[in-house]
């Protein structure tokens, strides 16, 4: 746990889920950037306002909760689409004994009606520039002439394409000067000879899987923004759906960190007795996975269930026949096996003994020694130069962790 000490006060911040090990903050320099500009301005901008705007002010794409903890006593709007985050700003919030009471925080998804004014925006550009699209054609229509629209992000994370969206959507655009290798974004709306979005924006895109890939061959795939290719199969789950167990013959099944779907969907279209979990983190993502279920799989079929959450933790111990996952290795900009190391001790909990986890992987991420600590074996199930299938069983007895 680190502390933050900000021109708001000075709080205690964790990621979630909070893990003592973790070496990665809740906030980086653009969270600070930007709470400094709001209380004392930054070049020509003076601060901000936010007392004018009580209950009025809207957080996207806050990582951890950072900045709504710190704006708590204006009363944000935070809008996410990670479960994680969600329940980080929460954990956070109770920590610094705020509550998220809706006199207090309003906390939305990225599937949830936006408010229906927004006096200040505050943007913490997103990994994904489609998010970012899809999100601020949803909030444009809430913004008026006077809305103070401010954006931050690490340099890195802030291109010629991030500053033509908001220039495209919101009005024109500038941005600060670098502090600590994060940066600022300044937009004005309702600038005199600034054009509106006439549209609400492409999303979803809807595709066809060609005859390359398995059992998924053929199906149609819904995708929200934000979703790892967007318009076609990537290659690691291309390469998954290929080799896919076709022996499942009725089994409950997890697509973990299901993502558009795709792959939980096709089991189901290949077994129609198979009971199909889906979860993952992202709204937007199981939002994704329902359409893409529905629109490849009739009425009267069993019903599949849809979880917005921390991996499989909302499910019962020994309760599943198979885990099926390509699982991230990125938190945000940063790299890390610790979601995926996560995701595969979940999995071991939640399966019932000679139950199944398959993964596909990069080759390089070496979790084939993750597994064999973990499940006492590991299998290779298919290989090709970039990418490996695993599969680990759970045994009948207990492992010694």
């Amino acid at each position: 746990m680190n502390r933050l000490t900000t021109p708001f006060g000075s709080y205690e911040l964790t990621r979630f889920p909070e893990d003592p090990r973790d070496r990665l903050r809740a906030w980086d320099a653009a969270d600070e950037y930007l709470l400094r500009h709001l209380d004392s301005g930054t070049g020509e901008r003076g601060p901000v306002d936010l007392a004018g705007a009580a209950g009025r002010i809207t957080v996207l794409g806050d990582r951890w909760g950072t900045l709504t903890t710190a704006l708590a006593t204006h009363r944000p709007t935070q809008i996410t689409d990670s479960a994680l985050t969600r329940a980080a700003t929460a954990a956070n919030l109770d920590r610094a004994g705020i509550g998220t009471a809706k006199s207090t925080v309003t906390l939305l998804t990225s599937q949830d009606p936006p408010p229906e004014r927004i006096d200040v925006l505050l943007v913490r550009v997103p990994k994904s520039l489609a998010l970012l699209e899809d999100q601020l054609y949803r909030l444009a229509p809430h913004v008026h002439a006077g809305t103070v629209v401010v954006g931050t992000g690490m340099v890195k994370e802030i291109h010629t394409s991030t500053l033509r969206l908001f220039e495209k959507i919101l009005g024109p655009t500038k941005t600060s000067l670098a502090e600590k290798k994060a940066r600022l974004i300044f937009c004005t709306p309702g600038t005199p000879g600034a054009t509106r979005p006439t549209s609400a924006g492409p999303w979803p895109l809807t595709y066809t899987v060609d005859e390359d890939a398995g059992s998924a061959s053929g199906l149609s795939v819904v995708n929200h923004a934000g979703i790892f290719c967007a318009d076609r199969l990537d290659v690691g789950t291309r390469f998954f759906l290929q080799n896919l167990p076709t022996n499942t013959d009725g089994a409950r099944v997890v697509d973990l960190g299901c993502g558009n779907g795709v792959v939980g969907t096709a089991v189901q279209a290949h077994d129609p007795d198979a009971e199909v979990v889906f979860t993952d983190e992202s709204y937007q993502a199981v939002a994704s996975a329902r359409e893409t279920y529905r629109a490849n799989i009739r009425e009267g079929r069993r019903t599949a269930e849809f979880h917005v959450g921390d991996g499989v933790a909302m499910l019962s111990p020994s309760s599943v026949d198979l885990v099926l996952s390509n699982p991230p290795f990125h938190s945000h900009q940063a790299t890390t096996d610790a979601t995926a190391l996560r995701m595969f001790a979940q999995s071991r909990k939640v399966l019932r003994p000679g139950g199944e986890l398959w993964i596909v992987a990069n080759r390089h991420m070496g979790y084939h020694t993750h597994l064999r600590r973990l499940f006492g074996n590991s299998e290779v199930v298919a290989s090709e130069p970039k990418f490996v299938v695993l599969r680990a069983v759970k045994q009948d007895r207990p492992r010694a962790m």
